[in-house]
């Protein structure tokens, strides 16, 4: 019995015979029954979105070591900001879980042929 064993965990066993199918498929049902019987705790990270959103990220280049995006906000995500504050804050807003503390150097309105702004432009230092 000993020496079976010890085959076993030295895989002594030539491939196609009798004990190396056993033990290739010991290790298959190990791997795909495993996971239903032992909690291995490696749950994904649960995320709670405030809101989807959609934002456009572009590099813009570096200043003073500092990396420059251009982030691109819907005005829908933007609810209600009429002025330059509010704006600033609403973008910060969509953009900080995105990427973290940032600070922004300007942004400007887009606009679609009518006219209708549909979006804001946010050049951001990080």
């Amino acid at each position: 019995m000993f020496k079976l064993i010890r085959s076993y965990i030295f895989w002594a066993y030539e491939r196609g015979s009798f004990h190396y199918d056993v033990m290739v498929t010991a290790i298959l049902v190990f791997m795909f029954v495993s996971p239903h019987l032992i909690d291995f705790k490696d749950k994904p990270v649960e995320t709670i979105a405030l809101h989807a959103s959609e934002v456009l990220v572009r590099e813009a280049g570096t200043s003073g070591g500092s990396s420059r995006f251009i982030y691109q906000v819907r005005a829908d995500d933007m609810s209600g900001a009429s002025t330059d504050l509010e704006r600033r804050a609403a973008i910060l807003r969509v953009i900080e879980p995105i990427s973290g503390e940032v600070s922004i150097q300007r942004y400007e309105a887009v606009h679609d042929a009518q006219g209708k702004i549909i979006a804001y432009n946010a050049w951001v230092l990080r």
